[in-house]
């Protein structure tokens, strides 16, 4: 499956939690369910993936990724009103990390669902007129 289709039916299945529970739950429990309309939807994924950072040829810390969708997608989950730029940050960071291209986040604690889809290098809208 293409990236921009898979991102599509990540968004869906998280339309469909959110529409579910709402906003009142912790993020555990809005990844579990994503995980679950993933599997129903023949998605696969990985939930809490350990991720080692390197620098300079040594490990200097780790994270555990959300999820990890069909090795393409890094999802960063959130359960909180508003997302905030750090949020953004931490998911671009993410995808730096693991050398993953495409990350999606999600906020699942807001009354809508919340998401945006980041990519790990720029890249210039196919439409623009943009130049670096």
């Amino acid at each position: 499956m293409e990236e921009q289709e898979l991102t599509g039916e990540i968004i869906g299945c998280a339309m469909t939690v959110h529409s579910a529970l709402g906003p009142g739950f912790v993020e555990s429990i809005h990844r579990n369910a994503l995980g679950h309309e993933l599997g129903k939807a023949g998605i696969q994924f990985e939930c809490l993936k350990p991720i080692l950072v390197h620098y300079d040829g040594v490990i200097v810390g780790k994270f555990e990724a959300d999820m990890v969708v069909e090795g393409k997608v890094l999802l960063e989950l959130k359960a909180v009103q508003t997302l905030v730029t750090a949020h953004e940050t931490q998911l671009v960071n993410y995808l730096a990390a693991t050398g993953i291209e495409i990350g999606l986040l999600i906020n699942f604690g807001a009354s809508s669902l919340q998401f945006k889809r980041k990519t790990r290098l720029f890249r210039k809208p196919p439409d623009s007129d943009f130049t670096l």
